[in-house]
Formats: C-alpha cells, sequence, structure tokens
C-alpha cells in the first residue's frame, strides 16, 4: 500500500497546539492518574468483552509459581536504561513487574481485535491476521533461505513463536529463533508459554549492547517495540543489528503507522489515554525511521501498511558491509 498524500504524523504528536494541551493534561498528576487507570481499563473491557479471560489468565500465571523462575532468567550484568524505569502501559515500574508479564498476553490479543474492530473476527483471528500481514511481507520480498532468527524485544514470547512458526513451515531447513528483551518477568512468562520448547534462547539483555557474536542472524525483528523508545534508543539499535545481522541479512520493523487514517483521526479521549501510558509518543510519531535505519548503514528495501494501523519497515545489511 502506499504512503502517498498523507499527512506524515498525526496533529496530536509532535508539537503542534492540540499534542502540546495533551502533554500538559498528562502532566497534572491527579488528571494523570485518573487517564492511566482509564487507558487501563479500556483495555481490560475490550479484551474482556471479545472473550479474552484477562482476569482468569492473570490468576493463572499468579498462582502458577512462575515467580521462583526470575532468578535464573536475570542477567546480573543488566544495567536497565533510564527510559526503562518510566512508568509505561499504565504500569508505575513499566515492564519491571510481574503484573505488566501477567497481563501483557491478554492485552497484546486485545491490542489486536482494536486493528479490524469494525470486523466481528475473534480474538485468535485477529492476532493470526495481525501476524500474517507483517509474515506475508517478510515473504514478498525476502527470497533466501533464513536460518537464524532473533526477535528483540519479544515480551512474552507471542511474536518470537508466531514467527519462529512460519519459517519453520515454510522452509525445508531448520530454523534457530532467539527472543530477547530487557524484562526477566517477560522472559519468566515466555519461558513458560513455550511448552515444546521451540525456541532456542530467552535471553535477558539490553538491545543496544546484546554481547552476541557478530554477523551471526539471517533476520531481525523489531515488533511493536520502537514506538516505546526514544529515537536514541532506537537507532542504538539499528546500529546493534547491523553488527549482528550476517552480510544480506535483514531488519524487519512493524510497528504503529504515523500515515494511517486510523492512527490520524483516533478521538480524542483514546489518542489522550494513548498518549498518557506511552511516554515515548512524540519522539515516535515525528522520528524517520527510515533516515534513522540508513544512518547506521543498513539499505532500506520498503515500507509498506501492513494494516490498518501498522507498518512494517524492511531493510537489509549490505552484502560488503563488516561488523564492527
Amino acid at each position: 500500500m502506499s504512503q502517498t498524500n498523507q499527512l506524515p504524523k498525526p496533529a496530536w504528536a509532535g508539537d503542534d497546539l492540540l499534542s502540546r494541551c495533551v502533554n500538559r493534561l498528562i502532566q497534572t498528576k491527579p488528571l494523570y492518574a485518573v487517564m492511566k487507570q482509564q487507558a487501563r481499563q479500556v483495555l481490560i473491557k475490550t479484551a474482556e468483552k471479545n472473550g479474552i479471560p484477562w482476569r482468569q489468565n492473570y490468576e493463572a500465571l499468579a498462582n502458577s509459581g512462575i515467580q521462583q523462575q526470575l532468578g535464573q532468567l536475570t542477567n546480573p550484568r543488566i544495567t536497565y536504561p533510564d527510559y526503562y524505569r518510566l512508568p509505561f502501559h499504565a504500569y508505575e515500574a513499566g515492564n519491571l513487574c510481574w503484573q505488566a508479564a501477567f497481563e501483557a498476553e491478554s492485552a497484546t490479543h486485545a491490542m489486536a481485535l482494536r486493528v479490524w474492530k469494525q470486523e466481528s473476527l475473534s480474538w485468535p483471528e485477529a492476532q493470526a491476521r495481525l501476524r500474517g500481514s507483517f509474515h506475508q511481507v517478510l515473504a514478498a520480498h525476502i527470497a533466501q533461505p533464513v536460518q537464524d532468527i532473533l526477535d528483540i524485544g519479544c515480551s512474552v514470547g507471542i511474536s518470537t513463536l508466531a514467527l519462529h512458526r512460519f519459517y519453520q513451515a515454510s522452509q525445508t531447513i531448520p530454523v534457530r529463533t532467539v527472543g530477547l528483551d530487557l524484562s526477566p518477568y517477560m522472559l519468566a512468562v515466555a519461558q513458560q508459554r513455550d511448552e515444546n520448547r521451540e525456541i532456542s534462547a530467552w535471553i535477558h539483555a539490553n538491545a543496544e549492547a546484546t554481547e552476541l557474536p557478530a554477523n551471526s542472524f539471517d533476520l531481525i525483528t523489531l515488533q511493536f517495540v520502537i514506538h516505546e523508545l526514544p529515537r536514541t534508543a532506537t537507532v542504538a539499535i539499528f546500529r546493534e543489528a547491523l553488527r549482528l545481522l550476517r552480510p544480506q541479512g535483514y531488519l524487519a520493523v512493524v510497528d504503529n503507522n504515523p500515515q494511517s487514517p486510523v492512527i490520524q483521526n483516533l478521538p480524542p479521549v483514546l489518542f489522550t489515554l494513548m498518549k498518557s501510558t506511552e511516554p515515548w509518543s512524540d519522539d515516535y510519531y515525528t522520528f524517520d525511521v527510515e533516515a534513522a535505519i540508513c544512518s547506521v548503514g543498513l539499505e532500506h528495501i520498503v515500507t509498506t501498511a501492513s494494516d490498518p494501523r501498522h507498518r512494517t519497515i524492511l531493510s537489509r545489511k549490505p552484502a560488503n558491509a563488516m561488523a564492527s
């Protein structure tokens, strides 16, 4: 899908008057507390109205004994960046808490439902379409075999498992997939969800400096991650992806599309609630992602609207590039 003849960003993002007014509301602590709680309730109600057992899922994980795995998954060398310690997604501790991890799967399914809210899709159908739309872009532009995959910002592993199964089913060669995240809480849930041990490793690491070997992956994905980051962190991750990719390996980013009519025309209540739980919204919606990709030495291949709310941006490591 073409992205021409559209505004470069929503009016409620950046330095526009509307954006400044929304930001003032969010910076008013009593109002912010109300908005944060409202954003959370909207998500839970969307989920439960559509058959996603939000509270039951939470209770099942909370009573599973999964908390005992945290120490085994935590990398003691990790220093959490300041941006990662900010409240987001209506959690005071961001992703560094069990509540966020226990609710992440339900929230992810609810997010997919919002993409096609005019259609009568069940949540499994919406989730399958969301993942499939991304995989279709990869299939259309990546002709070479993909053997080693890294899913950065893997959260509780929904994106990782779907991507692994897609390539495992569409190729004759075995696929090795690694999920990487900065939250050991999320990784504990991801490991538990991976009942058949399909994923080679769940790694607790900073995506800007993974300490993984250079030239070791054919495909790296960032699925619904960079809208949660300051652009400085995103550029650092792109640079690390360049190091980790084999020559002619691919970096694929799927995330909110600033040019989407759905995103641009969100009702005021919804975009205010969204900004209240996404501290880097203004940075993301005014960020030239393609220029950042090229600035680190990757080759931009295509940007396409892969569904009504999201875009996929595909880039490649040049054949003659050497990892530093």
